[in-house]
């Protein structure tokens, strides 16, 4: 089978793109000193690392970064298969918080749905909102990022992968088309 790979971000477009997300989370959160970011394993993890650096680039204020395994919570393990859970990190409680979810690609919004589920095992904050680095389509539930770094209309048999050098050693998205 062969693979057709397309170069959507490279390592300074997705440089810009974190960049200007951080900027849009900044200017529409109610009060920086609630925030906190929430990555949603595998990528959205340093994907939030990526945003908070920024973000303390930008207002010299420190946002703490969670990390989130959504694995129990998921409605379709029988679709995906069975997988090791990561370790949740969860070192605040969310109540009264102002939480953005973070994560690398939105698809069909499944894994979202069971990240707002396992949020409430943390507490019950007072906003939760959604960035993500691609959106591709294809929802299954009515979810939608508030923050979005790029709209990328896909097929539903194409692939979309993201890179961060703290898991990948490289920077970029890319598109792959199977052929």
């Amino acid at each position: 089978m062969n693979a057709n790979v397309i170069e959507i971000l490279s390592a300074e477009e997705l440089r810009r793109t974190v960049t200007r997300l951080a900027s849009q989370i900044v200017e529409r959160s109610n009060d920086l000193s609630e925030l906190v970011l929430i990555g949603i394993y595998t990528r959205g993890v340093p994907f939030a690392h990526l945003l908070a650096s920024q973000i303390e680039l930008l207002e010299q204020i420190q946002v703490p970064v969670g990390a989130l395994d959504i694995t129990f919570y998921r409605d379709d393990l029988d679709n995906i298969g069975m997988r090791t859970p990561a370790k949740t990190e969860m070192p605040f409680d969310l109540t009264g918080k102002e939480v953005m979810l973070v994560d690398d690609v939105i698809f069909k919004g499944r894994t979202i749905r069971a990240a707002l589920d396992a949020i409430a095992d943390y507490g019950r904050p007072s906003l939760i909102r959604l960035a993500v680095l691609v959106d591709r389509g294809h929802r299954e539930v009515p979810i939608h990022p508030d923050f979005i770094g790029k709209t990328l209309p896909t097929a539903k048999e194409e692939q979309v992968k993201v890179y961060f050098n703290e898991v990948d050693d490289r920077d970029g998205v890319e598109l792959i088309k199977v052929m």
